[in-house]
């Protein structure tokens, strides 16, 4: 079956214009056919890369982050164990796309900074996303496109925030101006980090 049949499946947008059960509605289906294997390879083969989706989230972050970071730090930002974080930089070490440096503030550990090889396929990546985006929208009003942006920003802080203080579903969250959290690397991507 194809992602298109996929998408077909019962899994379209919302009937509903609008509320909560309109936007989860929209919101499973965009993420259901933005981490589908088939999308995932497409994207990956018009920019010319190679590369596991999670090993591309790792690489965003490293290039939001201002310097080489920590593992540990790497692993909190990408909501997932440190041990993967690990295995994913020995893996994408061996592809010179990350580097290893001393730590100068604590000898014993090391730190990771994206090399230029790095940089430069998360560039061409992000110019073949922004070309598939910008087919996807033609004719979308761009201030609808903004406001877009702003409400998914706000709704990717918020989620954010109760996943690192560990709140329920049901715990009411804090104010926005309470709730600031680092923006995860997926605001750079077009899915949610799937942690594999």
């Amino acid at each position: 079956m194809s992602d298109e049949e996929d998408a077909e499946d019962g899994r379209t947008a919302a009937t509903e214009p609008g509320g909560l059960d309109g936007l989860e509605d929209v919101l499973d289906t965009l993420a259901y056919l933005l981490t589908r294997s088939q999308e995932h390879e497409r994207r990956m083969a018009r920019a010319g890369v190679t590369a596991a989706r999670s090993d591309v989230y790792l690489l965003r972050a490293l290039v939001e982050t201002d310097g080489p970071s920590r593992v540990s730090d790497l692993a909190a930002r990408l909501m997932v164990k440190s041990s993967h974080v690990t295995r994913q930089i020995d893996r994408l070490q061996g592809q010179r796309l990350v580097e290893r440096t001393q730590d100068t503030q604590d000898r014993r550990a090391r730190r990771v900074a994206i090399t230029a090889d790095g940089r430069e396929l998360i560039d061409r990546l992000k110019q073949a996303n922004l070309a598939s985006l910008g087919n996807v929208l033609d004719g979308v009003p761009e201030p609808d496109v903004a406001a877009t942006v702003s409400v998914l920003r706000h709704l990717i802080d918020r989620y954010v925030h109760r996943v690192r203080i560990g709140l329920t579903e049901d715990d009411p969250l804090p104010d926005r101006a309470d709730a600031a959290a680092p923006r995860p690397a997926a605001r750079l991507g077009t899915a949610a980090y799937d942690g594999g």
